[in-house]
């Protein structure tokens, strides 16, 4: 199945993460994991937003590649993409 390209953009293409996540209810409570380990797509989420490069990542997990990390964003964008979200209040000044 050819990928999706936002916008058009030509140079844009999404991993088709059904082939790099998988959910058992046996491994991780269930969260959403990269195939064949027990890394959550949240905690590579969490490694991404924190300032890792891919390069980081994949060096100190042997098991990922270029297209899981792909895939991890792209479950995160469908994830994104189906739900609906309600605007919370914002956070009250720290004293």
């Amino acid at each position: 199945m050819p990928a999706s390209q936002p916008n058009n953009h030509p140079a844009s293409e999404t991993v088709d993460w059904r082939s790099h996540v998988v959910i058992d209810p046996g491994i991780l409570g269930g969260k959403p994991t990269i195939k064949g380990t027990r890394l959550a797509i949240e905690f590579v989420l969490e490694l991404m937003a924190g300032g890792w490069t891919d390069e980081e990542i994949l060096r100190n997990y042997p098991k990922l590649t270029t297209a899981s990390l792909r895939a991890a964003l792209a479950y995160a964008a469908q994830t994104l993409r189906d739900d609906r979200f309600h605007l919370l209040p914002p956070l009250a000044p720290s004293p």
